[in-house]
């Protein structure tokens, strides 16, 4: 087989144009499995994320939904470009996801270079595609010809894709050493890392004083049309603490880290109200001193952010001091949700309005005046909707109040 002429500025073609038959069936196969991409390209970033050697990588929620998106894109890419001149050599997409991409790798200083990762997911969508292959035709040397030209036309796509990665990192690189960022973040990571950084230097590059008290946050949007609420919720929040000056970086796109010298939490009402920008959403530590605390407070808002991120909840504002002990019991998601099931029953999925009296009860150790009170309702009120409480637990409130609030705060998140 002759080769035909070359496709996007591609100088040469490493294989053989695909015959005029195999070039119909990879168009009808790309059309066909468009439909099933999202789900394949779902499990191509989850083997990916699985095969990380840099954990940091895979427990940073930004990070992981990027990667995630661009694992998306790469492959619908390729679907398309199999359907517009079917079984040729594929340019890597230079979509916007690309390039966030690369910039919040550079910022995090994630290394690139990890192809387990890369050949993992790999696996999971050559696997897909092999089996659309055999659905397609049952001619021997059609087929053969089939996987032969897919083959070739993924591998160098994901091997230029890498490179077109490595490229645009190197890019980022270049122009974010022209000025302090990196810098700052090098310094920040250094801390955070619990490396031994003498305190003068760190405050002169960060320009924040380490003595005293910090509360950290991490302020971010899932989408990048929301960014423009991130430093409007960084003066949000500063206000809401009644903090009077803030350390801000940017480790990515879509988000911040602060940190602010103040020695308490705002109460979540506060915080709720405070903090209300459309898109945006903030985890919050607790207050640390010196610099021990400035690391542990980051760590704790950021344990909190990757809590409602795995659980997907829909809480804008989140506290670490009201999410660490769901924290804890939900490592595994599948085993929390029969948690929740087994303690709460179907009072998991009764009115909202009985779940709160629960946790507000709960809270006001079991003072049923005082809970009356925060709720603005009559004491006989909340008699009836304990009382219901009851028969919707499959044991008695009384008996575990503990374990039901813990399963409550988790049917909240």
């Amino acid at each position: 087989m002759d080769k035909t002429e070359v496709p996007m500025g591609v100088a040469d073609e490493v294989w053989p144009a695909p015959s005029p038959a195999v070039r119909g069936l990879l168009r009808n196969l790309a059309t066909r499995m468009q439909a099933e991409v999202a789900t394949m390209a779902d499990a191509a970033w989850a083997a990916g994320q699985a095969s990380l050697g840099d954990h940091a990588f895979a427990a940073d929620p930004m990070l992981a939904e990027l990667d995630r998106r661009f694992t998306h894109s790469t492959y619908a890419h390729w679907l398309l470009a199999n359907i517009d001149d079917p079984g040729r050599r594929v340019e890597p997409t230079l979509l916007p996801d690309l390039v966030t991409y690369a910039r919040d790798l550079v910022l995090r200083g994630v290394d690139i270079g990890d192809v387990a990762a890369w050949r993992a997911a790999q696996r999971v969508a050559w696997k897909w595609w092999v089996k659309g292959c055999f659905q397609e035709t049952d001619e021997t040397d059609v087929l053969q010809e089939l996987v032969e030209v897919s083959s070739n036309s993924l591998c160098t796509f994901i091997d230029d894709s890498m490179a077109a990665v490595e490229a645009q990192v190197a890019d980022v690189r270049d122009d974010l050493a022209r000025g302090p960022l990196v810098q700052r973040l090098a310094t920040v990571q250094l801390l955070l890392q619990g490396a031994p950084i003498p305190r003068a230097r760190a405050e002169a590059q960060l320009g924040y004083a380490l003595t005293g008290h910090h509360l950290a946050a991490v302020i971010w949007a899932a989408d990048e049309q929301d960014i423009g609420g991130l430093e409007l919720a960084a003066e949000s929040l500063m206000r809401a603490c009644g903090a009077k000056q803030r350390l801000t970086l940017v480790p990515g796109l879509a988000a911040l880290w602060v940190w602010l010298p103040v020695n308490q939490v705002p109460d979540q009402e506060v915080l709720d109200h405070g903090v209300d920008i459309p898109g945006v959403r903030v985890a919050i530590g607790r207050v640390g001193m010196d610099v021990i605390g400035f690391r542990r407070s980051h760590l704790e808002a950021a344990a909190a952010q990757r809590l409602v991120t795995r659980l997907r909840s829909g809480r804008r504002a989140v506290r670490f001091d009201d999410v660490q002990l769901v924290a804890l019991l939900t490592n595994d998601v599948t085993e929390a949700r029969q948690f929740v099931a087994d303690v709460l029953g179907d009072l998991a999925t009764a009115e909202p309005v009985l779940r709160s009296t629960v946790r507000i009860y709960i809270a006001e150790q079991f003072n049923i005046s005082k809970a009356a009170d925060r709720l603005y309702a009559h004491r006989n009120t909340i008699d009836r909707r304990l009382a219901r409480v009851d028969e919707l637990l499959p044991r008695p409130l009384a008996e575990n109040p503990t374990v039901v609030d813990a399963a409550l705060a988790l049917v909240e998140l």
